[in-house]
């Protein structure tokens, strides 16, 4: 059976991780991606892009995944019974960047795209993704950029759509254990179907095309600036918020496991370098007590910008 929705989402993802990892290796003079294709022996394969030790991203990866099979593991339909039996095909491109310097943040991006099939019913699709901000050292006017851009994508299909997008970003990247968020948000969504297909794969589009525009002006904001030892020991503490949150909350990691994708490359998300400290809490009055207080947790970045104007 031909798949035509597959098939041009497919395309696309492949153009858009060509296209990531191009503006993001010109970033960085020191590195290049490193490609690594391969196989599923159930179905399916990608090919995984990896950054490391460059003079701007100290580790990043931009990996295209293709994953199909006969039937869903049954972690992956206990809560949606209506795709039990179903053959079902998984596509997307995901992407994170860990910089070297702690005043540039970390961030972490994907869109895919889900269709599950049965003979003679109708196929049950969707499309999912987002991206996030994590700083260390947080910018006001950065973060205010990094949201106005991801409105901006999502503005053409309602003006609810970035409110909404914002708040499940805000709620999933939230480390329950923890209390406090992985960052300063942006947009995530899920089971995206309420509109035609056309519609929901041009926000796909919309929201993959816009990463590069809300991320790489605070790369070169950032990149130069000077830090010290206590930054850099701070920078690899806060990375192991990332490793928590990737390992003990997120969805893709999970189901990527679960239904035999390709360990190295689920797991190129995390961090080269990390520490963790029995205990620590920040100076009062530090930086790193201002991203405690004011940037780990849900705010409405633009609403309130424009209630200070």
């Amino acid at each position: 059976m031909s798949h035509p929705h597959l098939d041009t989402v497919k395309r696309y993802l492949l153009e858009l991780q060509d296209n990531l990892c191009q503006a993001l290796a010109a970033e960085d003079a020191d590195g290049v991606f490193r490609e690594d294709a391969w196989e599923r022996a159930d179905g399916g394969g990608g090919r995984s892009r990896v950054i490391e030790n460059g003079a701007v991203f100290e580790k990043g990866g931009v990996n295209f995944s293709h994953v199909h099979g006969a039937t869903l593991p049954p972690s992956a339909s206990a809560a949606r019974p209506e795709l039990a039996g179903r053959s079902f095909h998984a596509v997307g491109v995901s992407w994170v960047l860990h910089p070297r310097n702690p005043h540039v943040p970390t961030s972490h991006g994907n869109v895919r795209f889900f269709i599950a099939e049965k003979p003679d019913e109708e196929p049950v699709w969707w499309f999912g993704g987002g991206y996030d901000l994590t700083p260390f050292y947080p910018v006001h006017d950065d973060v205010l950029h990094w949201h106005r851009v991801a409105r901006d994508a999502c503005r053409p299909f309602g003006d609810d759509v970035y409110p909404r997008f914002k708040r499940w970003c805000d709620a999933y990247f939230y480390l329950k254990h923890r209390d406090e968020t992985r960052g300063v948000g942006g947009l995530f969504f899920d089971d995206l179907n309420e509109w035609d297909f056309e519609t929901c794969f041009g926000f796909q589009r919309a929201v993959g095309d816009s990463f590069l525009e809300a991320y790489l002006p605070i790369v070169r904001r950032r990149r130069d600036d000077a830090y010290s030892e206590r930054e850099r020991a701070f920078q690899l503490y806060r990375r192991g918020r990332y490793v928590e949150f990737n390992l003990v909350w997120d969805r893709g990691t999970l189901f990527g496991l679960q239904s035999g994708g390709r360990t190295e490359s689920i797991l190129m998300s995390m961090p080269p370098v990390v520490e963790w400290h029995y205990g620590w809490t920040p100076e009062p009055g530090s930086a790193e007590e201002t991203l405690y207080r004011d940037y780990l947790r849900p705010r409405d970045w633009l609403d309130e910008e424009e209630d200070a104007s």
